[in-house]
């Protein structure tokens, strides 16, 4: 028997330990049986120096599946997802060959995007097969909702909460990622990874916020080299009061090669983020580093890389001399519309280099019953690091 079917039946024996021991808990809100219906068009152009060509990539995504609650505190889901290109082939999707545009990674796909049994208790849970992994603020392990194909995990995560001290406790175990590229790549290491990873988080809501410390152990049999250890803590806090609401978030975490990484490394991550909410406006003002030896950078590879280090994209692997990310920022509503703007100041964590700037901005409305659409812009300037880069989004989401 293999390490990882060793691995696999232990969390299937979780499983059924956990089902008897639940047993005798009801869950506090019953969930209903139903269908779920997504659809989503979008348009993106990217406008990248260093090509001579724009990508004008038009997709739409089509989600549909099924909750099924059959047992009090039981459920089990599963959806399919497919991908199709619209008006050509003007774009790079990692799948489609045209490598003279730049890259818009939506590529065409027909997948099972979810498929798992869960049980919803009072004060446990559990989740058995492909689903979602959504860690705090996505930073580490997230679904990459942005994309078209979304990032699922196949493995088991468990959940316990202590109701007294309001403590909660994840485990997961991760057997395989399916990557936002599409089951039907043509790179295999673009569609998937075989992993064996063992993800801990445990926070504690305080008086002032909530505190959390975790524990990432990753081995990664398909890309050896992004094999690694990640221990961290995060303290996040809003205070509830009127008038002025301020808040922060201050995060730390270090990491290092792990099982059989073929390079030796040592790297840190820090965050430090200020809000000010103020007239339904929130604020921001922050810094987000993650370091480099000069050889390679601090990765979070299986993070919901799109919402962090700006929507152009350009720091999606981390440089090798690391990355310094200062940025200040505005979001809130007018109406019905909700709007954000955000800027960047990249520069090298080690050495100090310039890495460019960047200008984001989005807003969205929705148009009628249960369709939203949105209009998104990013602007990167490189300062000499990497080549100008403009983006323009526009969708539409429908959800049932």
């Amino acid at each position: 028997m293999t390490a990882k079917s060793r691995h696999l039946r232990r969390e299937l024996t979780a499983l059924l330990l956990l089902a008897t021991c639940a047993s005798a808990q009801a869950a506090e809100n019953e969930i209903k049986s139903g269908a779920v219906v997504e659809l989503r068009y979008r348009h993106e152009t990217v406008d990248d120096d260093a090509f001579t060509r724009t990508a004008q990539a038009d997709t739409l995504r089509l989600r549909l599946g099924y909750l099924w609650a059959f047992a009090p505190s039981w459920q089990a889901y599963a959806d399919a997802e497919r991908v199709q290109t619209l008006f050509g082939d003007d774009f790079n999707s990692t799948a489609n060959g045209e490598t003279d545009y730049p890259t818009v990674a939506d590529p065409q796909a027909t997948e099972i995007n979810q498929a798992f049994v869960r049980y919803s208790g009072s004060a446990l849970g559990a989740t058995l097969g492909r689903h979602r992994v959504l860690l705090d603020n996505q930073r580490f392990f997230g679904n990459s909702g942005w994309r078209q194909n979304e990032q699922t995990f196949d493995g088991l995560s468990l959940g316990k909460t202590f109701q007294e001290s309001g403590t909660a406790l994840n485990y997961s175990w991760l057997g395989r990622v399916l990557r936002v590229n599409g089951h039907n790549n043509p790179n295999p290491l673009l569609r998937e990874w075989d992993l064996n990873g063992n993800l801990i988080n445990l926070s504690q809501p305080l008086a002032l916020g909530k505190l959390t410390a975790y524990a990432y152990l990753v081995e990664n049999h398909d890309r050896q080299d992004l094999s690694s250890r990640t221990a961290g803590a995060r303290w996040n806090a809003d205070m509830e009061r009127e008038g002025v609401q301020p808040g922060w978030t201050i995060e730390y975490a270090h990491q290092s090669d792990y099982a059989d990484n073929p390079f030796s490394f040592s790297e840190s991550y820090r965050l430090i983020e200020a809000r000010l909410r103020w007239s339904g406006v929130t604020f921001k003002l922050g810094q987000e580093v993650l370091g480099g030896n000069g050889q390679s950078g601090f990765s979070t590879p299986y993070a919901s890389l799109h919402a962090f280090n700006g929507w152009a994209d350009r720091f999606g692997n981390t440089p090798a001399n690391g990355l310094d990310d200062r940025f200040v920022g505005a979001e809130g509503k007018f109406g019905k519309a909700s709007w954000t703007v955000r800027w960047h100041d990249f520069q090298a964590d080690r050495g100090g280099g310039d890495y460019g700037h960047e200008l984001d901005a989005s807003v969205s409305y929705p148009l009628w019953k249960g369709v939203t659409g949105m209009l998104k812009v990013a602007d990167y300037r490189s300062d000499g690091f990497a080549s100008d880069t403009r983006k323009l989004w526009f969708s539409l989401d429908y959800r049932l």
